[in-house]
């Protein structure tokens, strides 16, 4: 739990101090790990994937940033366990919760009572669970992000061993450096490509047997689907060097913007504030005239029209999401947190690329019959934004050369 306790423990009842009441706190660098953990796994990582991310980043697990707390753990590095105990968590969202598990007492020998016993904790059953009316402490995670992601848990749970196939699957450890690891997909299965060095070259490869049996992605599947490394970097590197060059800095923010995916729901939250604003006015307009002199009775019908129109907009506005896009603010200080991107291109070495891509989340879709990529980049937001937020993504097509 990354939280702080601030106040000292109800010492009242044994020693000379008054209780004092404990509060949680959060503690901003733990949160930033949470926060990325639930937004990695509803991209579609697994918990060991997540995991190995976690570890390969250098990040610490939490036994061995808080070994005072984790005294009974080892300080081995991130595990699908930890992964999938922050994920099923409810204290994130900041409401309290009490009762999730029991105690058992279980007798080592049923036979021999002075053998001793053994206690074990199981999970409570869901109705024996209590919540906090109100939070208790500060959220991490607000309550619909953690209920999307139980509920994805239990789809894939009820999926079976195909539904866990589908999950990403977390790199494997390998001396080699691929600049586009886990960035090409399938263009016939969207599944992600593999990297395979052949001689001196590095090739992504798709081979149809590691796919589910008489899954319908088969069907015109080749038996393997090649992608020569030397043949997509040149001109994905090309192209995001006129993307971050400074002449078309103004261009691209532009371009960003407009691709928000939260644009219709900012046009028809601003349709609603429109025609609640337009019934506020006919309101007063319709005030004015009684405090004027004219007859209340001969406005009743346009003063119930007017307060109709004034309770739809509002029962819209109410309803309707929060428009959640980024201000052009926002997108320039994003693209200035990625630093010098044409310098880092130039340097073409596979370790810095590997990880200017994946600031940029640079993602491929490798259509093997057309010969092209459909290359997209949606460069983050801060992590401690939140989870969910206004996203940007650039888009293009890029033919290979044959």
């Amino acid at each position: 739990m990354p939280v702080q306790h601030r106040g000292g423990h109800g010492e009242g009842a044994f020693g000379t101090q008054p209780p004092r009441l404990r509060v949680l706190a959060i503690d901003e660098s733990a949160a930033e790990v949470v926060l990325r953990i639930f937004a990695e796994y509803l991209t579609g990582k697994g918990d060991r994937a997540i995991a190995n991310g976690l570890n390969r980043d250098g990040i610490p697990c939490p036994s061995a940033r808080r070994p005072d707390q984790n005294r009974h753990r080892l300080a081995d590095g991130w595990q699908g366990a930890s992964v999938r105990a922050i994920l099923e968590n409810p204290r994130y969202t900041g409401y309290a919760f009490f009762g999730r598990w029991t105690k058992h007492v279980t007798l080592l020998d049923p036979d021999d009572v002075s053998a001793g016993h053994v206690v074990r904790f199981r999970r409570a059953e869901p109705e024996r669970i209590v919540r906090s009316r109100r939070p208790a402490h500060p959220e991490i995670i607000s309550v619909e992000t953690f209920t999307e992601v139980q509920l994805l848990r239990r789809s894939r749970a009820a999926g079976g061993l195909d539904a866990r196939r589908k999950l990403e699957r977390g790199p494997k450890k390998t001396k080699k450096v691929y600049a586009l690891r886990g960035r090409v997909r399938c263009g016939y299965c969207t599944r992600r490509m593999e990297g395979t060095p052949r001689e001196s070259r590095i090739y992504y490869r798709c081979a149809a047997r590691t796919m589910v049996p008489n899954s319908p992605a088969l069907e015109g599947h080749p038996k393997n689907v090649y992608l020569p490394e030397s043949a997509v970097i040149e001109p994905v590197n090309v192209w995001l060097g006129d993307v971050f060059d400074p002449d078309n800095r103004d261009q691209m923010v532009k371009a960003l913007i407009a691709s928000q995916g939260g644009a219709a729901e900012l046009g028809a939250h601003e349709a609603a504030q429109k025609r609640l604003d337009a019934a506020d006015a006919k309101l007063r307009r319709l005030r004015s005239a009684i405090e004027a002199g004219v007859d209340p009775a001969a406005l009743v019908e346009s003063i119930n029209d007017a307060q109709a129109q004034r309770t739809t907009a509002r029962a819209e506005l109410d309803g309707a999401p929060t428009p959640n896009v980024l201000a052009p603010a926002e997108v320039y200080a994003m693209i200035d947190s990625l630093g010098d991107v044409g310098r880092e291109l130039n340097r073409a070495e596979p370790e810095k690329l590997q990880q200017l891509y994946e600031k940029l989340d640079l993602e491929m879709v490798y259509q093997h019959e057309e010969r092209a990529v459909d290359v997209s980049i949606c460069p983050a937001r801060r992590v401690s934004a939140g989870v969910r937020g206004g996203s940007c993504t650039l888009f293009t097509r890029l033919r290979l050369s044959s």
